[in-house]
């Protein structure tokens, strides 16, 4: 495999030599900025051997780096060993940014080059920046993979699948009214959709392209005018086209996206956003394009469920908990026995009982299966070299999710194997504090995320203790179980907290080299109060597993809190025993019982 890459990267300077590149970057993103690129545009992974799922390789005539972060350290210096291939830790302090890197690397009047692709406006703006700086040029619109990839997968061509009305709860003709309606107030004409789960939810349709999302790899043009769905015409089955046709969209090849908004009239008005747009998609545009950017109202409006969606998820949480409470009753009852379980026979298991629920579609993420140490490496993934057997001597921190055609699910479960440690338990219990801080939160309307993320810290801050992910991320329905645009974090986002946003919440504590403690449900925000102050919201929590009391330190928990935790066991039980073996409802009911 090494002398493969090795091959592949004298084969790719030989293009950058015939076509006087002097630095070509390679980015893991897709044309449509995707979190799970298709094969076809795994170019970083095919010329590098490296197969995180972050990373950025640069190649120079003499050098070639992978930019990765902490999660992938270990990997990445593994996969790259004797491949030339020097690893850059990002985000240390002797660490160069590329950008830092180039200007060191490269002289003035040289040229770096990259796929516009594959690269988003916004970047390839902030790279060209600072590029300028020492006269170096920046060409954005250099394919030099495809031509030595002579292997190359297809782009995938997969039928698609509709997403029935009685689950979107609004039809296709009438999210494009709510677009439109949205593109008039910001004072465009049209926009395009390049994210994947924005096309999907605009047109009600699901696929299978990708990994963990239910996507089918398409672009769309929308305007009052006309709206044009661009996707392989093999995907499409007949009821959806006509169905489509009946609401009014028209369908054109995938790959003519750019030549269509090459004739769009120079006087247009364009909406579109920088971080998911690439830059192929910006050069396309005529000289006279006038463009507006922001966040895609699509964006905006798929993150707002309503009615059906929040019972879809309602009706998907209750599927998810049947098979979580199957599956820790059956490795309870493994690892009493003696048999062994390992990291990815758990997750395996876990797929199994998911994928026996109705309407079940795929995984919504590969599951972080992570017993002991590895629990500390936050996106932790076992694979057959780090594969470990759970022995009842740790913890052992499970993040998982399904996509059913109702919902998607995300939850993450620590357990203890053996007899926890005292500093196991409080760590636990303040950890879930904050699950129980962002839960019980109530704020008024129009409030920001990053103002409520120090109800999931505070018990870890008095102890001198945080993590540094961020604590709530947006749920799609049947989509990314990463979705944007809200988050809460302690980073700014100026995205406003609405009724009918679903999130994550998902306070956590990581000691290295020992164990990893997360408990993460999803919330609902719904309206809760008005008073002479305003409106108020609150959440709700939908997620429903049973959390280890075990790990528990009670007094630990105010009044409050402690009434929390017994309230929602006796929700999860009521709505998840009905559908249990008796054995197992006997030991969810231990598993919920009063502290």
């Amino acid at each position: 495999m090494k002398t493969n890459i090795s091959e592949r990267i004298a084969a790719l300077r030989e293009e950058m030599a015939k076509q006087k590149i002097d630095a070509y970057i390679i980015p893991t993103s897709d044309p449509h900025m995707s979190e799970y690129p298709a094969d076809c545009w795994k170019y970083r992974e095919w010329i590098s051997g490296f197969t995180g799922s972050a990373g950025t390789v640069v190649i120079t005539a003499d050098k070639a780096g992978l930019w990765t972060d902490s999660r992938y350290f270990l990997q990445a210096g593994i996969q790259l060993e004797g491949s030339g291939i020097e690893l850059y830790k990002m985000m240390l302090p002797e660490t160069p940014s590329i950008p830092a890197f180039l200007l060191h690397e490269l002289k003035e009047g040289t040229t770096v080059a990259l796929n516009g692709e594959t690269y988003s406006a916004a970047e390839a703006r902030s790279l060209e920046k600072a590029l300028k700086k020492k006269g170096i040029a920046l060409n954005t619109s250099a394919n030099l993979i495809d031509p030595i990839w002579k292997e190359r997968p297809a782009i995938p061509d997969a039928p698609l699948f509709e997403m029935p009305v009685g689950l979107s709860g609004q039809s296709t003709e009438e999210k494009l009214i709510a677009i439109n309606n949205r593109l008039h107030e910001a004072g465009a004409d049209c926009t395009v959709l390049s994210a994947l789960d924005e096309v999907a939810w605009t047109f009600n349709i699901r696929g299978t392209d990708v990994s963990y999302n239910p996507v089918a790899i398409s672009y769309a043009f929308v305007s009052e005018k006309e709206s044009v769905l661009f996707i392989n015409p093999k995907k499409m089955t007949a009821e959806v086209t006509e169905r489509l046709k009946k609401e009014g969209v028209k369908l054109a090849d995938y790959s003519l996206l750019c030549t269509y908004l090459s004739r769009l009239p120079e006087n247009a008005t364009v909406f579109l956003d920088g971080n998911k747009t690439n830059v192929a998609i910006y050069n396309a545009l005529p000289d006279k394009t006038e463009i507006i950017e922001g966040i895609s109202p699509a964006n905006h409006l798929k993150s707002i469920k309503n009615e059906k969606e929040i019972e879809g998820f309602r009706q998907a949480v209750v599927k998810d908990g049947i098979a979580l409470t199957k599956f820790f009753y059956w490795l309870e009852k493994k690892l009493e026995n003696g048999e062994k379980v390992t990291e990815l026979s758990a997750a395996e298991k876990l797929t199994a009982l998911r994928s026996e629920q109705p309407l079940y579609v795929m995984d919504s993420f590969e599951s972080i299966s992570s017993y002991g140490p590895h629990g500390a490496v936050v996106h932790y993934s076992p694979t057959p070299e780090t594969d470990t057997e759970l022995k009842r001597e740790s913890l052992y921190l499970l993040d998982s999710g399904a996509q059913y055609l109702d919902g998607t699910t995300d939850v993450t479960r620590t357990i203890a194997l053996g007899t926890p440690t005292e500093q196991m338990k409080k760590d636990f219990t303040r950890a879930l504090k904050g699950t129980i801080g962002i839960a019980k939160c109530k704020f008024p309307e129009g409030i920001r995320g990053c103002l409520l993320d120090a109800f999931a810290r505070k018990a870890l801050w008095d102890a001198g203790i945080n993590y540094l992910h961020g604590t709530c991320h947006g749920i799609g329905h049947c989509l990314n179980v990463h979705e944007g645009p809200q988050s809460i974090r302690m980073e700014e986002n100026p995205v406003i907290l609405k009724p009918g946003m679903v999130m994550s919440d998902e306070p956590a504590l990581y000691r290295a080299d020992e164990y990893g403690i997360r408990t993460e449900n999803m919330i609902l925000i719904r309206e809760d109060s008005e008073t002479e102050f305003g409106k108020f919201l609150s959440f709700e929590t939908l997620t429903l597993c049973y959390i280890d009391t075990s790990l528990v330190v009670v007094p630990m928990l105010s009044a409050r809190e402690h009434a929390w935790l017994n309230k929602y066991h006796q929700m999860v039980y009521d709505k998840i025993s009905p559908f249990l073996t008796g054995e197992e409802k006997e030991w969810l009911k231990n598993k919920t019982a009063e502290i």
